[in-house]
């Protein structure tokens, strides 16, 4: 997924305008920003959304962001969403990979209980909202089957450290924050999950959403988080491959295969090549097809 977008799970009408928008996925919120008085209320509407999104022929993925398993909130958030099972649950604040495996238990108990067909709901995880799960990253690798994603952000972090900002005079992350963006790339990665970078704040700044989108394309990371349809363009173009490029992978795979077994190190366009190249532009190629055929 190159763009997740976030919208309020109780605001029908910025749900609708996001279920139409180009995001590859849209995650209703249940957390953050619903208001106390409004949790029954966006769990009933988030509920039906699925529901209704099921019988689209085309349509972005769901993805219901429960409330902090910290919270008395979770449960009631989790036996709402599985009513009719979205296509992800995104886990906020946990402290290591063992809330990721408590939710994916409580997951299944209601997947059987309900007879939904089991793990088909992956979970999504912001790895990087408290201190301790920092100091825990190591855990998510294996916590569970389902884990499909590690998302990180500096919102709640910078908040729970007590930092004054969490960029520096020229707007770059600074560097307790890029700690924790490089710690979920390389966790996701060693977790064979994707890695999706943090929201971008500033709406109106679309060059500097730009700068920042491209830099986690060319670092690793899959995707990014969204909070408008307008930044959807920029993110969805950073994370899709540029065609030249491609052609480039795929020219690159082609000369591998035509050596076969006896491909080791070779000079390819005047460039030496092994192995790492080839894993390089086959990821690239999977990245471009993905790309294709959410266009579609």
């Amino acid at each position: 997924m190159r763009s997740l977008l976030f919208v309020p799970g109780d605001n029908t009408r910025m749900i609708e305008k996001a279920l139409a928008s180009d995001a590859d996925a849209v995650i209703l919120d249940l957390e953050d920003a619903v208001p106390e008085d409004r949790k029954d209320a966006a769990r009933e509407t988030a509920g039906a959304v699925v529901a209704a999104a099921r019988a689209a022929r085309a349509r972005p993925e769901i993805v219901i962001r429960i409330n902090s398993l910290e919270t008395e909130r979770w449960n009631a958030d989790l036996s709402a969403a599985m009513r009719d099972p979205p296509d992800a649950i995104m886990l906020p604040k946990p402290r290591s990979g063992a809330d990721v495996e408590r939710l994916s238990a409580e997951m299944s108990r209601l997947e059987t209980a309900r007879g939904h067909v089991e793990h088909r709901t992956r979970i999504i995880a912001i790895a990087t909202e408290r201190a301790a799960s920092l100091l825990a990253m190591p855990s998510y690798v294996g916590a569970s089957p389902r884990l499909s994603a590690l998302a990180w952000g500096t919102e709640d972090l910078s908040a729970e450290i007590g930092a004054v900002a969490a960029h520096d005079e020229d707007g770059r992350v600074s560097s307790p924050y890029r700690l924790a963006r490089d710690l979920c790339l390389i966790t996701a990665t060693a977790a064979n999950v994707d890695a999706i970078d943090q929201v971008y704040v500033a709406l109106r700044d679309f060059a500097g959403l730009e700068r920042e989108a491209r830099a986690a394309a060319r670092d690793g990371f899959g995707g990014k988080l969204a909070i408008h349809p307008d930044q959807l363009p920029i993110i969805n173009a950073a994370f899709t491959p540029r065609t030249e490029d491609v052609e480039t992978a795929r020219d690159l795979v082609a000369a591998f295969a035509r050596r076969g077994a006896a491909a080791g190190a070779f000079e390819h366009q005047g460039r030496m090549v092994d192995l790492p190249h080839l894993v390089r532009a086959q990821r690239l190629i999977a990245r471009a097809d993905d790309a294709g055929r959410r266009r579609r």
